[in-house]
């Protein structure tokens, strides 16, 4: 492919050859589209194609999480700020669900296949028996995972497990994460199965998979229970005619019946709402497809889109899209001429996103149209992007990530101390150090410490678990430490631990 440097960013100078698209590909095609639902961008993979994709993540040996999403995990992530992050961020999201497979369909974008937890993980491991792969099974309960181990063992003699380990109840905050993290590292296993339930699987792997040295984490839900023959799956006929869920509340009614019932009565309606906005048959039909991209230096790509950014102009143009997807550059989408986009459109951006933010590349939406951020809107992915209103400023969004951040500072009086951006697993050490030296300078015999929040973007689980630490701290040495201002996100996931209370300055 011929890289273009025209010398200014706008189309309207291109000459004729800077014009042409970019060189043909179809990996896309090949692959499927992915869809949104409800916020959540699906990959369009079978089975055997999933077990692929995450044969090379093992092989690529770089930390990866995977997730099974059902109709429950898209319900508590409308509500949850930091579960419905991390589904974005996941480098594979599949559908364990007919539920979802029926509303796909409705989207105008059919996802190939249910493929359930409960189906991928057997198949992972007759994968994982044949290639040598080292697996450890983490959770579920009392003995479950060691059962599974005993299990697999028998009918897969050469299958190596590492590991097992069921650590006992607690929440998410009150566990020895230091207890399982270490076993896990001295095992050193390619797969981790994962198996505490949404969301708190999906936290826990949030925090840990970064540091572990695990190629692939897979939250599995009770996948772990079938493995060890605990609880019984329904009949293929069932499992095939999307009825597993019946089969499963005649087992369980106490624990599924008001969930079942919860997830149906938030579903419906949002489904429905989502069909009428962003179904393709509803939306306006467009002509002209002229997508446009230049490469501008050897750090970022400039693309143009065109009017449509739904599942037919995707199709049709697969290879533009295809192509510019694999240029590991930092990524300037102009999307102001957009005037009809759809649920694959939107899932398009957000796998886009999440592929760049990967490798540590930025992705930045260049003067969205209106019709672009009703669509975010709508599915709750309006915060998830950094937007520009021309080239220059994103260029200088760019150049802002790249610069050093200090993430926790010294401010004015009466609130000395202020933390900054974001305090995930990725920055809590640095935090930490930060705070504590910041708070000694200070003078810790004070009767209270306030640490301003307001300028924090958001913050998971371990952030919050920084944030009881911190004040455990505080405590040992004579004072207290309280938060003030958090942002609505930050709240957000502050409520969801019920922690809010206990840590946030009284209003």
């Amino acid at each position: 492919m011929k890289l273009l440097e025209p010398t200014s960013p706008s189309p309207a100078r291109w000459s004729p050859r800077q014009r042409n698209d970019l060189r043909p590909d179809s990996r896309l095609a090949d692959h499927g589209w992915p869809v949104a639902i409800l916020g959540v961008p699906f990959d369009n993979v079978t089975l055997g194609a999933a077990v692929a994709r995450i044969s090379t993540m093992i092989a690529d040996r770089r930390p990866h999480y995977v997730a099974t999403a059902n109709m429950d995990f898209l319900v508590q992530a409308r509500g949850d700020v930091e579960l419905r992050r991390i589904l974005l961020e996941a480098d594979l999201v599949l559908c364990d669900g007919t539920p979802l497979v029926w509303a796909s369909r409705w989207l105008g974008n059919p996802l190939r296949e249910r493929v359930a937890g409960a189906d991928l993980v057997p198949a992972l491991i007759r994968e994982a028996a044949g290639k040598g792969h080292r697996i450890f099974l983490l959770g579920a309960g009392a003995g479950v995972a060691a059962s599974a181990a005993e299990h697999l063992q028998g009918r897969f003699p050469e299958l190596i497990i590492c590991g097992h380990y069921s650590p006992p109840y607690s929440d998410l905050l009150e566990m020895d994460h230091e207890e399982a993290a270490g076993r896990i590292r001295e095992a050193r296993p390619d797969l981790l199965l994962v198996s505490f339930g949404c969301p708190k699987q999906e936290k826990w792997i949030a925090m840990h998979y970064r540091s572990l040295g695990v190629p692939v984490v897979i939250g599995v839900g009770a996948s772990l229970d079938f493995l060890a023959e605990r609880v019984r799956r329904a009949p293929l006929w069932m499992q095939r005619s999307g009825l597993e869920w019946a089969y499963r509340l005649v087992q369980e009614p106490r624990r599924l019946f008001r969930r079942y019932a919860n997830d149906l009565v938030r579903f419906a309606p949002a489904m429905t709402s989502q069909w009428l906005n962003l179904s393709p048959r509803l939306l306006p039909f467009t002509r002209r497809s002229d997508h446009r991209a230049s490469f501008s230096a050897s750090s970022w790509i400039q693309l143009w889109a065109a009017e449509a950014l739904t599942i037919l102009s995707l199709k049709k143009d697969a290879r533009f899209w295809s192509e510019a997807m694999q240029q590991k550059r930092h990524c300037l989408l102009d999307l102001s001429r957009v005037r009809a986009i759809d649920s694959t459109g939107t899932a398009l951006l957000a796998r886009w996103r999440q592929q760049l933010h990967a490798q540590g590349l930025q992705f930045v939406l260049i003067s969205p149209s209106t019709e672009v951020k009703r669509a975010l809107r709508h599915l709750q992915l309006q915060d998830h992007f950094l937007t520009a209103a021309n080239w220059a400023e994103a260029q200088g969004l760019i150049k802002a990530t790249q610069l050093p951040s200090r993430p926790v500072t010294l401010s004015g009086s009466p609130r000395p101390l202020a933390w900054r951006g974001e305090v995930t697993a990725e920055n809590i050490d640095q935090v930490w150090q930060l705070t504590i030296d910041l708070l000694r300078s200070l003078g810790t015999r004070q009767v209270t410490l306030v640490i301003d929040l307001s300028q924090v973007r958001f913050i998971d689980s371990s952030g919050v678990g920084l944030m009881l630490r911190v004040t455990n701290w505080a405590r040992q040495n004579d004072t207290e430490v309280r938060f003030s201002d958090p942002q609505p996100d930050v709240l957000n996931v502050l409520q969801m631990t019920r922690l809010d209370h206990l840590l946030l300055q009284p209003a």
